[in-house]
């Protein structure tokens, strides 16, 4: 068992152009903001993004760095729909895999269990159908023979988790109320990196919590990076909430304006940055 951890710089150094790079969390919860802001540092690019949507999908976006995006919404809870994501979509700069919440996570599950797709009951009867034109559908082989929409796997060359603490092995414990699909991700991608606000010694990880908050498992992690405030400004339940002011500025500031802002030095210096928006 080795040592995982590392740095968010040396997580992007193994990424490359043109790569499938799945996010975790869920809208403006427990993203992986740090590991997005030092990808955001680099010129990697022509990305297919697979996310539970929130401002890690604005800001890839804004940057012109998303190629296709395959996600059920883009969205920032509080604002229902992500503005930089969506100034970029009604511009055209990417093609949009748009599919039910459901059919999302059966593709995690199948990408997860190495299956070229699973048959699922979502989307039939629905546009999701029309504006997804190369998805098949199958028909039961049994006696009932229903029909389902075969959802494809969602296979990804990477993929970036956040949670609240992991060991330096790769196992990553949530301490919110939800699991989200983390672990799914990590399971579905050829290499995984999980961020995390502190990490611990193993033996730390069930002292005061129950062994089922071990939500990620050390074998489906590449890297592990300690990142203190790690998800801002989304939310990482229970250690803080949504930096909701935070947010407001970053939907109605211009794109070019909060880069220059907030994401000009590295990551040090945002959170200065933020500190002293507050």
């Amino acid at each position: 068992m080795s040592d995982k951890t590392t740095t968010a710089e040396q997580v992007v150094s193994r990424l490359q152009s043109g790569m499938t790079l799945g996010i975790g969390g869920w809208g403006s919860r427990r993203k992986p903001m740090a590991l997005v802001r030092a990808l955001l540092r680099s010129d990697i690019g022509d990305l297919t993004v697979v996310s539970y949507g929130g401002p890690d999908v604005g800001m890839l976006a804004a940057a012109g760095r998303i190629r296709k995006l395959v996600a059920p919404f883009v969205t920032l809870d509080s604002i229902p729909l992500e503005p930089h994501y969506r100034t970029a979509r009604e511009g055209g700069a990417f093609e949009l895999m748009e599919i039910d919440e459901a059919m999302f996570m059966w593709g995690l599950h199948a990408a997860a269990n190495r299956l070229p797709f699973l048959p699922v009951r979502a989307g039939i009867g629905s546009d999701v159908m029309r504006v997804n034109p190369r998805l098949r559908t199958v028909t039961s082989p049994y006696e009932d023979g229903e029909t389902f929409v075969a959802m494809p796997a969602l296979r990804m060359d990477a993929a970036l988790v956040h949670v609240g603490r992991a060991d330096r092995l790769g196992n990553g414990q949530y301490l919110g109320p939800d699991p989200y699909f983390d672990d799914l991700f990590c399971e579905a991608a050829d290499a995984a990196y999980v961020s995390c606000e502190r990490i611990v010694d193993t033996a730390e990880l069930t002292k005061e919590a129950a062994p089922q908050t071990l939500l990620i498992k050390r074998h489906t992690v590449t890297g592990v990076v300690e990142a203190p405030n790690g998800a801002h400004f989304t939310s990482c339940a229970p250690h803080y909430g949504r930096d909701e002011a935070f947010q407001t500025t970053y939907a109605t500031t211009p794109w070019p304006e909060f880069a220059a802002r907030f994401l000009g030095g590295d990551e040090q210096a945002y959170q200065s940055a933020v500190r002293e928006e507050s």
